[in-house]
């Protein structure tokens, strides 16, 4: 880790803050706590947490990139997949989950309006105070003839909406418990404090965690070796069901990366999928400086099918990123939009393929549909529907 840049004096009494308040969580709990727990507070700490904190995290300067920051082709795809749904629907409002920077609602937004689809109410749902007034700042200035279709929500809508939900990279910060196979017995990697340090511990798996196992790998024939890690997210049934609940009728749109179940849990990827993000550098030490750098892990989007029927939703289309954004118009996007000097051009084709090729974007990240009361078939999943994989 010392190849890593080293945080400022600020920083570091911010991240020393977070540190003290989970090292008393686990002194409250007896000396231990699951990695759920240790990783919402990282991420959703209360004016601490990354995602609550007043740092930069997304774009050059901040920890990671997302699609809608490295071009916004990506969001002009997906705006034509949202503008199918909301032409077929009797109500026309679009809410984005963890809007980042505001840039993929400015995409989707000028877009729509291209299309003669704008929708009557842009809902925003963000809980951190730094990033809301952060897309307020940057939404006022790209999009300001717009600015009165946008409402900023701190909880889900409390009356059911018609239209389309849409989250981009939400569902892989949701925490996770690990658990470890040791001597033929998965244990649950927990939390303890010792030497002034966050260490991993071991506990025996019980409760819901011990059922999600049981459910997910040891029900199957897969022989896992020794020492093999993975991560479950315990509370994805009734996260979605909130969301479930919170859509009269429409679809949702989850892009994230991640895999089938056979996929997530095969034994070779025996270190599991956890990663974390810190200067636009990926490495897989939680306890790195917590509070200052992205803590995720893959999707199972075996598990969020499951989730979805159970919470009401009917799957209605998976697929890579790469066909999602060629089904919805890629080509057309890129021609039509590229600049006509060279080197414009030569800026957008790379940015297509970063968002396309199976070594960069297009096969690791997928997009599952979920759908309540649409029975059209969705463009984006036109060519190559895998719904078949989950």
């Amino acid at each position: 880790m010392n190849d890593l840049p080293s945080p400022d004096a600020d920083a570091l009494e911010h991240c020393k803050q977070l540190c003290s308040r989970i090292q008393k969580n686990i002194e409250r709990a007896g000396g231990i706590i699951g990695f759920d727990e240790f990783m919402n507070s990282a991420l959703f700490e209360p004016g601490l947490g990354y995602y609550s904190a007043g740092t930069e995290k997304i774009g050059k300067s901040g920890d990671f990139i997302t699609a809608p920051e490295i071009s916004d082709m990506f969001s002009q795809c997906l705006a034509r997949q949202v503008a199918q749904v909301l032409e077929g629907l009797p109500g026309n409002t679009v809410l984005e989950l963890g809007p980042g920077t505001g840039s993929m609602a400015a995409g989707l937004l000028r877009e729509l309006e291209r299309l003669g689809v704008l929708p009557d109410r842009y809902l925003l749902l963000e809980t951190s105070a730094d990033l809301r007034q952060r897309q307020q700042q940057h939404l006022r200035g790209k999009l300001q003839h717009l600015y009165d279709r946008l409402t900023w929500l701190e909880t889900l809508p409390e009356k059911p909406m018609t239209g389309v939900i849409i989250g981009n990279e939400i569902l892989d910060v949701l925490p996770v418990f690990r658990l470890k196979n040791i001597q033929d017995e998965f244990r649950e990697l927990a939390v303890g404090f010792e030497n002034n340090k966050f260490i991993w511990c071991q506990r025996t798996l019980s409760g819901h965690k011990l059922e999600l196992a049981e459910r997910y790998l040891f029900g199957s024939d897969t022989v896992y070796p020794e020492g093999y890690t993975t991560e479950i997210n315990p509370n994805l049934d009734t996260w979605l069901r909130g969301v479930a609940n919170s859509l009269h009728s429409g679809v949702i749109l989850f892009i994230d990366y991640g895999y089938p179940r056979l996929e997530y849990f095969h034994p070779q990827r025996i270190q599991g999928t956890l990663l974390c993000h810190y200067r636009h550098h990926v490495h897989d030490d939680p306890f790195y400086y917590p509070g200052l750098q992205d803590i995720t892990a893959s999707v199972d989007f075996t598990a969020v099918a499951e989730a979805a029927v159970n919470a009401g939703l009917q799957v209605q289309g998976y697929t890579t990123q790469a066909h999602f954004l060629i089904d919805c118009g890629l080509a057309d996007v890129l021609q039509t939009d590229t600049q006509d000097n060279v080197t414009g051009q030569l800026e957008r084709a790379q940015q297509a393929r970063l968002l396309t090729l199976p070594g960069e974007m297009g096969e690791r990240f997928k997009v599952i549909a979920l759908g309540r009361g649409v029975n059209l078939p969705l463009m984006g999943f036109r060519q190559f529907d895998q719904r078949q994989r989950l």
